[in-house]
């Protein structure tokens, strides 16, 4: 058997292992492992393995996750999405849909110092939903909006998935958090755009809510001083070069430490809480990591990813044509592979066929995020809306699902405008390099 057909078997186990809901990292490794060892042989699959394992647990460029974990579980804990609500409620609750429109605002907020779409989501369901009851809006837009609005942590800085995505490509951290920055903000305009006016058409979905004072206005920008404080320090930091991607993660996991002592909200329990939550989800996604480095050392030695960008190379279509095809292909996965999953399996895969098209890597990192956003709000996957579906059981999950495909509609047209004007994302990263 030759290995590009071991290489199709191994990918069929995978997804055979994923079916009988093995976690990712896991299924990954085995199958992975087991290729290799069919490919090369068992002794070499063992090394590999367990040379991986240790590699990537003392990787000093991995370390940069447990910190952006880190200061997005201490800012949770400090009650800085309250204050990012209340603040975005303040200024934009008197509007047609303001409260769902401030949701989307404060999901931005707090996914500048989350890093995570279902931490986003989580924290403002728990904050926002109850709200919205109170204020009698349709549990279809009130549920869409907040899973819709969770997925802004995946693309506005520091993301994961951009991190991930720079370590298998090997691009710059800091370009892809520079590159986030524009799409992210766009996207949650049109999300709020998109909440005007639907709820401008039919006040029902969402009535407005008392107009707020100047003063108070004012007042609640108190509440968001420390996140924008926050932002600009890590950015701002790589932006200008002051700093590593690396040392900004530090920054901003200590500096939110100090926020949180400054506020009163750590005392050792909280701090205990604090470093469970780190530590679990960062033993999560470098377990993951190590999976998809095994993997694709198997896939490179099976030659499948040489084989697939042959022939999307080979192909008589013009190089805007083949992106179009991948493009839809994310579109299509991202709707039943979780997000960190797709982008681990698919980009080493890809990612020659782009370079070879001659299209930026920064760009298709961005476009990357950008379809597996999509992903987290579509079935069958649609992790943001388990997410808010578990906060509050009462709403059938047909109900957010259906709330959130009118955001989808704005991700798709993100999409095409990304496509269409490259610089919405490329200006600023190279503008700063």
């Amino acid at each position: 058997m030759n290995p590009v057909s071991i290489g199709l078997l191994g990918i069929l186990l995978l997804f055979l292992l994923l079916l009988t809901s093995m976690p990712v990292a896991f299924a990954m490794i085995i199958s992975g492992a087991a290729g290799f060892a069919l490919i090369v042989n068992s002794h070499a699959a063992f090394s590999m393995v367990t040379a991986d394992i240790v590699d990537t647990f003392s990787s000093y460029n991995l370390s940069v996750i447990p910190l952006f974990v880190l200061m997005g579980q201490t800012a949770f804990h400090a009650g800085i999405s309250t204050g990012l609500f209340r603040a975005a409620y303040a200024w934009f609750g008197h509007l047609p849909g303001g409260l769902a429109m401030a949701t989307v605002g404060a999901c931005t907020g707090f996914g500048a110092i989350s890093g995570s779409g279902p931490g986003t989501a989580a924290t403002m369901a728990a904050a926002a939903m109850p709200e919205m009851r109170r204020y009698n809006y349709s549990m279809e837009l009130a549920g869409g909006s907040v899973a819709a609005g969770g997925s802004l942590g995946m693309m506005i800085p520091p993301s994961v998935v951009f991190i991930v995505y720079a370590l298998i490509t090997e691009q710059s951290i800091g370009a892809l958090f520079l590159a986030g920055v524009v799409p992210g903000l766009m996207i949650a305009g049109l999300f709020c755009l998109s909440i005007f006016i639907r709820c401008s058409r039919d006040p029902s979905l969402g009535p407005p809510g008392p107009r707020a004072s100047w003063s108070l206005r004012f007042r609640s920008l108190v509440g968001v001083i420390e996140t924008l404080l926050l932002f600009a320090l890590v950015m701002g930091g790589m932006f200008f070069g002051f700093f590593t991607p690396i040392e900004a993660a530090a920054i901003g996991a200590g500096s939110s430490l100090l926020i949180a002592l400054a506020k009163r909200k750590l005392d050792a329990q909280v701090l205990g809480r604090i470093l469970l939550e780190t530590v679990r989800t960062s033993c999560m996604v470098l377990f993951i990591v190590t999976g998809a480095i095994i993997f694709g050392r198997f896939l490179a030695v099976s030659r499948i990813p040489f084989t697939v960008a042959s022939w999307f190379a080979s192909l008589p279509l013009p190089g805007f044509a083949v992106m179009a095809l991948i493009i839809l292909f994310f579109l299509f996965a991202g709707c039943f592979i979780d997000a960190l999953a797709l982008v681990l399996l698919t980009v080493p895969i890809f990612f020659p066929v782009v370079s070879r098209l001659g299209y930026d890597p920064v760009w298709f990192g961005v476009m990357i995020v950008l379809l597996t956003q999509m992903g987290v709000i579509t079935p069958p996957v649609g992790v943001n809306v388990y997410v808010v579906g578990g906060i509050e059981r009462d709403i059938p999950l047909q109900t957010i699902f259906k709330g959130a495909m009118p955001f989808l509609y704005m991700l798709i047209l993100s999409a095409g405008l990304l496509v269409a004007f490259p610089k919405i994302c490329l200006f600023l990263p190279y503008s700063g390099m």
